[in-house]
């Protein structure tokens, strides 16, 4: 069987693309609105076509050919820390205009053969579940057999960070559908210690030392190697569970949640953009491009999906088809 080509929206810098791939997919096409995200996605995708622009902007007929549509949609609207206002929220729109462009690739005779989408995990219970609800619906209009499953990137993903996502699956065969399984829960055999480095000196940006506001606050609470901590505005907390706590989009500016580090050298440390990368399942010799601040590398690795846990559900997704075309055969 040919590889099966795909095409994302909402690509950020490219995790989904990044698993399909890895699992055996041909990322084609992508769009993105970030312009900042679309310099990190071109220095690490120049095999495929990024299309920068508002998704509004987007026609279906403008989508080559593909057998898997992805988006990994905002998810602000939909998130317990966000505002609940779910497709009251005009980013929750973005929802309608994915369907928007599955019904113009109808139209182009160019209809996925499998939607792909990943969201916060709150999706599935925001405003007592309608919200999942029309989703599902709207995914069924249009003729889609619907699986959606929560995954934790270090259940699933062999990845040290506590990341729960929603994933849903939109089958327009329903012998693939019936063929998919969910992947299993694997064992959490990289560690922090195999993506961060206590001993590492850094440049002393990523420090925190005297100078710094929060500097007693954190030097109280910082004691212990070989963990991580969280700085969250007015108190730290140390993760005991041997894992990242998840990484927001958000830590890169000083807000909360910023993972911080007690070095070996006993200076405590913020995670450095590759670490927090590397946490996600990007390679060690994924492109930082220099032009960036470090602050949106931090956005973009808060905001991107585990590439690992994409990589083993596009490879149930590529057996399930596998299985349908070979019962045809």
């Amino acid at each position: 069987m040919k590889r099966l080509k795909m095409a994302s929206l909402f690509a950020g810098i490219g995790g989904i693309d990044l698993g399909f791939k890895n699992a055996g997919f041909q990322p084609i096409w992508a769009n993105e609105i970030d312009k900042y995200c679309a310099i990190t996605f071109n220095a690490n995708h120049k095999d495929i076509k990024l299309v920068v622009d508002d998704i509004c902007n987007i026609n279906g007929k403008d989508i080559p050919k593909v057998a898997v549509l992805s988006a990994g949609f905002p998810c602000q609207p939909f998130s317990i820390a966000g505002y609940r206002k779910g497709f009251e929220d005009d980013r929750g729109n973005m929802f309608f205009q994915i369907m928007r462009l599955v019904k113009e690739m109808t139209e182009n005779n160019n209809k996925p053969r499998i939607l792909f989408l990943e969201n916060v995990k709150n999706l599935k219970t925001h405003d007592n579940g309608n919200t999942f609800a029309v989703i599902k619906e709207a995914l069924e209009h249009y003729g889609y057999f619907v699986k959606a499953k929560v995954l934790n990137t270090c259940e699933y993903g062999n990845l040290p960070q506590n990341r729960e996502r929603i994933f849903i699956i939109g089958f327009l065969n329903e012998n693939d559908y019936n063929n998919f399984k969910w992947p299993k829960k694997i064992p959490l055999k990289n560690t922090i210690e195999t993506i961060v480095d206590w001993n590492k000196e850094v440049p002393k940006k990523y420090l925190y030392e005297q100078d710094k506001k929060c500097y007693k606050l954190l030097h109280e609470n910082i004691k212990e190697h070989n963990t991580i901590y969280q700085y969250r505005r007015v108190y730290v907390r140390e993760n005991k569970n041997g894992v990242c706590p998840t990484l927001t989009a958000n830590m890169g500016t000083g807000g909360h949640n910023v993972p911080l580090i007690y070095t070996n050298y006993n200076k405590i440390r913020k995670l450095l953009p590759i670490e927090c990368l590397m946490l996600q399942g990007f390679p060690n010799d994924f492109i930082i491009p220099s032009e960036l601040v470090d602050s949106r590398v931090y956005k973009q690795a808060g905001n991107a999906v585990s590439v690992n846990v994409i990589k083993r559900v596009a490879e149930k997704i590529l057996n399930a088809i596998k299985e349908t075309e070979n019962a045809n055969n």
